[in-house]
């Protein structure tokens, strides 16, 4: 979703966890590269705004992108976007 366009991308009539379709888009955004390693995720609580979601559906749906290995979490600073690993050895940098 992009703020001009004032329309989510999420679909409640889809036969899909409403988490992982917004984890689905914001890992759609990050491999076009709209969102570059090392950028921060907007908050929680604001990424819910900007889909029109509950707050624990953005947290779910963060959780889902740090399982997946796409973005990061570090406690009082937020969440970033993983740079890609480039070791060879399938462990994040």
């Amino acid at each position: 979703m992009t703020p001009e366009s004032g329309q989510s991308p999420i679909d409640p009539t889809k036969i899909a966890y409403v988490y992982m379709q917004m984890a689905d888009h914001i890992e759609a955004r990050i491999r076009s590269g709209e969102l570059s390693p090392g950028a921060r995720l907007p908050g929680e609580r604001d990424l819910a705004e900007e889909y029109g979601v509950a707050h624990l559906t953005a947290r779910r749906a963060t959780r889902e992108l740090r399982e997946r290995g796409l973005v990061l979490t570090l406690p009082a600073k937020g969440t970033f976007v993983a740079y890609p690993d480039t070791s060879g050895d399938g462990q994040e940098q």
